[in-house]
């Protein structure tokens, strides 16, 4: 079986949605993926369905109605993918702004390195941003370093939303207390792992 899923969150993304699943099912190590379509009207689930048959119990979808925000989208494919057995539970983007590359680089400091959270972070060494302006760039960055402060996470990247958890992570959190629905969230879940005593790991990467 295998032991990890990749959770997507999608709103129209009909123009990256078969790339980025190709791109995961190309990886040497095996991951199953998991669309959650907030009701795309582009026609993305439509193209997720018939990627379906391709890969058959390598990808599902889930599909909502209505943007109902990025956090209950990843809570919805949490308890989807507990129910499941799945060991390592990754959060990614559907556009490549997270390489789907550095999947095995976040497994592995869970699998073999005995961490319960990895995060793909642009800012544990240095700025590790290309495709963002500067002043987006700069935000992001001094966001990052104001919730280190005021919350003592110890985390360089507290938005980063490319992860991966060990399913002894999101069973202890209550998911159904999670306040935040939009990129909060993110802030949210590390704060939560961290103040509950998890192993945490951030991983270089480029965004």
């Amino acid at each position: 079986m295998v032991d990890s899923i990749v959770i997507i969150p999608t709103y129209n993304e009909k123009e990256n949605i078969e790339n980025i699943i190709r791109a995961v099912f190309s990886l040497t190590k095996k991951f199953n993926i998991l669309i959650v379509d907030d009701g795309s009207p582009d026609g993305t689930a439509s193209i997720v369905r018939k990627l379906m048959d391709e890969f058959p119990c390598r990808l599902f979808i889930e599909e909502r109605e209505g943007k109902l925000g990025l956090g209950t989208a990843y809570i919805h494919g949490f308890k989807w993918a507990l129910a499941r057995d799945y060991e390592y539970i990754f959060e990614m983007d559907a556009d490549f702004s997270h390489n789907p590359d550095d999947l095995p680089r976040l497994y592995k400091a869970c699998s073999e390195e005995g961490y319960d959270l990895a995060i793909g972070s642009r800012y544990c060494k240095g700025v590790n941003v290309v495709n963002w302006p500067m002043g987006r760039v700069l935000m992001s960055y001094f966001a990052s370093k104001y919730v280190r402060f005021i919350t003592r996470l110890k985390v360089h990247d507290s938005t980063a939303g490319f992860k991966c958890y060990r399913r002894k992570v999101l069973e202890t959190i209550d998911l159904d207390n999670i306040q935040f629905k939009g990129y909060a969230f993110q802030i949210e879940m590390k704060y939560k792992a961290y103040v509950l005593g998890f192993k945490i790991k951030e991983v270089n990467v480029v965004f």
